[in-house]
């Protein structure tokens, strides 16, 4: 009385699509701490908390097993709710449209290689696109793009961790859970820029029988000013840790000077500044940055203080030592990039990081479709065994409670049953989760066709066909243009990394804008597209383009340019028409790709009939130079040996 109330604050962030969730969202506006303690470690940085249990919810949901975390959160009845997949079920068909029937690395330019107009430029991009795909074979990087695009798609994130790999010769690319990955962004910078310090950092659980304690380990990246060479060593407690390496003198020093700074093999130190600089294969100038790499471990309880997974003090941490026996305490990469990448599901908004999972708009609807389905199945347990009751002097025998098939009850005078009929209730159940099955569907912006719910001799035509999938065409054309730059990015940093290995196959190799292309998502009519390209080509389309459109179709065609060859090489008709209009046996051949074509045989000269007027000349020119009429010309031409047979 007399008091005024606080009224709650309504915060809007990129996780509060969740705070319906009472399992989500206390009073206080925070994750439950039964349910969520991870997301409640001290090390957590207070920015992170409702990402971690947002993405703990997320991945509940993916495993059916959203009912047991609210039943963490204090809800007595949800163990009792049924949970059927469909979240998962529309996580898979999201992913499936996003990545399409095949993922292609493609170089621009590469087309080009072999034409006549093809240059150097066009050599490089197929040398590289050539070598960019024998390793994506060889990395598996097929499964590797599942793996992070599931990650995506139900969590909203997922993130891709590049490393030179001595032993395998090649870069390899791992995925990451996103609960695991906390960039340090600054309060000024901005959400979309590439951040300069990444860290991934999990607990690792008290292990008795190892005598290990609850530890944390964090594993950094960090881009920073190139620093004096360093070398592993030992300090005064015996942990292993990086030292700077003594200087060296010249010869000539004068006493006393102090020696410079030891410098990695290739760094030169600017007298001027004192700054070091590198020149590294990929760029056209010196470079100042490197990346540094830690992966160090703290015991829980020697961390003392108020501190975040980015404030963790080092002199009370482990650090962890490659296989070569370099320490990995701030190691220099020699390169100046981080080779991490973000991948969010969709577009971020302006100044954001993070993505946002497919099933932020439907969670609700999801919720109320479970909540059906359980309703279903109790009334589905009431029809098949209904509830039947019973008056009458019998009815309170020992078998008054029990309902068997075969059952005779003998009822007494003024006795009866009746049977209570839930069939009615079970029908509109039904009906009532197909219409939130189509709710979800329609916020999903998912059709039933997409989903394989829609019976295909329902379709009218393929024009409405297409117009049914117009929704599903926008969803994932957003979903890719927010992939796009972060896979041109990832061809980017393994090309870098292979020339910072000094790969032979990659010696004199020039870095490529690369790129992931996404092969077809939608159901294509294959006859429709065929008679489209059999008629338009060389008329309205080009072979190259009809070529796409077929791969695009679902045709098995591996190569653009082999199919062009090999159609070429069999248009004899059309070979026949080229010959009758150039009188060129090697166009002609290099049409249809015949390299050995012979060429055409140089014709004889023509040698006209002489006239009697030209026949008179020479006589007269003989008879000038002494020599007998005809004798020349008497047998060398055919003019001359008609005259001598005809004397």
């Amino acid at each position: 009385m007399g008091l005024i109330g606080r009224t709650r604050e309504v915060v809007i962030h990129a996780w509060s699509w969740l705070n319906y969730k009472p399992v989500y969202s206390d009073s206080l506006g925070m994750p439950n701490r039964r349910a969520f303690p991870e997301a409640q470690a001290m090390w957590v940085p207070a920015d992170d908390e409702r990402r971690l249990a947002a993405y703990k919810l997320l991945a509940a949901y993916d495993q059916n097993q959203a009912s047991e975390l609210a039943a963490v959160g204090g809800d007595i009845h949800a163990r009792d709710r049924r949970e059927f997949g469909d979240p998962s079920m529309l996580i898979d068909t999201v992913m499936a449209h996003v990545l399409g029937r095949e993922q292609t690395i493609t170089v621009p330019g590469a087309e080009h290689e072999g034409d006549d107009n093809g240059d150097a430029e066009a050599a490089m991009a197929a040398r590289v696109q050539e070598l960019l795909r024998d390793w994506a074979e060889a990395e598996q990087l097929p499964m590797r793009l599942q793996q992070a695009e599931r990650k995506a798609v139900s969590l909203g994130d997922g993130v891709y961790r590049l490393a030179w790999d001595p032993g395998k010769n090649r870069p390899t690319v791992r995925v990451h859970d996103p609960g695991f990955y906390f960039p340090v962004i600054g309060e000024d910078a901005d959400g979309g820029d590439y951040p300069t310090r990444v860290h991934f950092a999990w607990e690792l659980p008290e292990d008795p029988k190892r005598g290990l304690k609850a530890r944390i380990r964090r594993i950094t990246y960090e881009l920073d000013w190139i620093r004096p060479a360093t070398g592993s060593g030992v300090d005064q407690a015996g942990r292993a840790v990086r030292a700077p390496l003594p200087g060296t003198l010249p010869d000539d020093a004068a006493e006393g000077e102090e020696p410079p700074p030891p410098l990695t093999r290739g760094d030169f130190l600017n007298p001027d500044s004192g700054a070091i600089s590198r020149q590294y294969a990929w760029n056209d100038g010196p470079s100042y940055v490197t990346c540094y790499l830690t992966d160090a471990t703290w015991n829980l309880g020697d961390i003392k203080g108020p501190c975040d997974v980015d404030s963790l003090p080092l002199d009370v941490a482990t650090f962890a030592t490659r296989g070569d026996g370099e320490v990995l305490d701030h190691l220099d990469l020699l390169i100046d990039f981080l080779p991490v990448v973000h991948l969010p599901n969709t577009v971020p908004p302006a100044e954001e990081h993070w993505g946002q999972s497919s099933l932020a708009k439907v969670l609700q609807v999801l919720d109320e479709l479970a909540g059906t389905d359980t309703d279903s199945c109790r009334a589905s347990a009431t029809t098949g065994s209904p509830m039947v009751g019973i008056w009458g002097k019998a009815a309170t025998g020992s078998n008054a409670q029990e309902v068997a098939p075969g059952m005779v009850w003998t009822l007494g005078e003024g006795g009866g049953m009746v049977a209570v009929d839930t069939s009615k209730a079970l029908a509109e159940l039904r009906n009532h989760s197909h219409d939130l099955q189509d709710r979800t569907a329609n916020v999903a912006r998912l059709p039933a066709v997409a989903l394989g719910t829609m019976d295909p001799s329902k379709v009218p035509s393929g024009y409405a066909l297409q117009l049914s999938l117009g929704p599903l065409d926008a969803l994932v054309s957003s979903m890719r243009l927010a992939r796009d730059h972060k896979y041109a990015l990832l061809l980017k940093f393994v090309q870098r990394l292979f020339l910072a290995g000094q790969h032979p196959d990659w010696a004199g190799v020039q870095p490529q804008p690369a790129k992931l292309t996404f092969g077809a998502y939608t159901p294509t009519d294959k006859q429709a597209v065929l008679e489209q390209v059999t008629t338009g080509v060389d008329k309205v389309l080009s072979r190259e383009t009809a070529i796409r459109m077929l791969m695009d179709a679902g045709f098995p065609i591996e190569d653009a340019a082999q199919e062009i060859e090999r159609i070429e090489s069999r248009q004899f008709e059309a070979a026949k028409a080229l010959a009758d209009a150039t009188g060129s046996t090697k166009a002609v051949g290099d049409f249809l790709g015949l390299k050995d074509l012979e060429p055409d045989p140089t014709p004889p000269p023509v040698v006209l009939p002489a006239t009697p007027a030209d026949q008179a000349a020479t006589d007269a020119q003989t008879a000038a130079d002494g020599s007998p009429p005809n004798a020349a010309t008497s047998t060398d031409t055919p003019a001359g040996q008609d005259r001598g047979n005809a004397r």
